[in-house]
């Protein structure tokens, strides 16, 4: 999952990627707000994590352009302004969510995990296409009740699959949620790592629940592929 965060106190912004970053999600951090509304624009994010008083220009104002553009992104708004006008100024601009500062990571973590599971109508934390389950909370994933041991990388591509379960899913659209803005992933890096994640959940002597549609991309499937 990739997340924009905009917040210019350079030591919870600093803080709050390294936080982020370390349970597996992937941000694009600023804290100029010209620069968070160029990354809004230009990327596809699975989060805005914006704070109402940057400068040149407000998280507000970025969350306007971002819906004016007719994204449906979710946007959770991060300020010390805790008034009620304030609150319904953010929510009115089409903000999904809103955080007073200060408050907990974990708090924080779960405000996000609950977003990316509205904004793909799932109404339980766990996701299930088979015999494959992957807990968005504890992020474990178990294949026919034995526990599959992931990389904090292999795991946010599965998610990413599972969140779409049935869809497929280009190779593009993996690279751009799996990495930051600033990378520069070889052209075959989506199928290195589809590769490991299918070696992996092969138990039993079952075929991966991961097909490739040629020239498409990937889609995650309760039959058996084989491939």
């Amino acid at each position: 999952m990739r997340l924009l965060l905009v917040e210019d106190y350079d030591l919870l912004r600093d803080s709050l990627r390294r936080g982020l970053a370390a349970v597996g999600y992937v941000v694009d951090a600023t804290g100029d707000g010209e620069e968070g509304k160029w990354f809004a624009m230009s990327n596809q994010y699975d989060l805005l994590l914006l704070d109402i008083m940057v400068p040149s220009v407000s998280g507000l104002e970025i969350l306007r352009h971002v819906r004016a553009a007719g994204q449906d992104v979710p946007v959770l708004l991060l300020t010390a302004r805790d008034g009620v006008e304030d609150r319904v100024a953010g929510l009115d601009s089409g903000a999904d969510d809103y955080l007073t500062k200060p408050f907990a990571v974990a708090e924080l973590l779960a405000r996000i995990r609950a977003l990316i599971r509205r904004r793909h109508r799932l109404a339980h934390p766990r996701i299930a296409v088979g015999d494959l389950e992957i807990d968005t909370v504890a992020r474990t994933v178990h294949r026919a009740g034995q526990e599959v041991i992931l990389t904090p990388r292999e795991y946010s591509l599965l998610e990413y699959l599972g969140l779409r379960a049935g869809a497929v899913v280009t190779r593009s659209e993996l690279c751009e949620h799996l990495y930051e803005f600033a990378a520069d992933p070889d052209s075959n890096a989506v199928d290195v790592f589809v590769s490991r994640l299918r070696r992996k959940l092969a138990i039993d002597g079952k075929p991966a629940p991961i097909a490739t549609r040629r020239g498409l991309g990937y889609v995650l499937t309760e039959a058996d592929t084989g491939e």
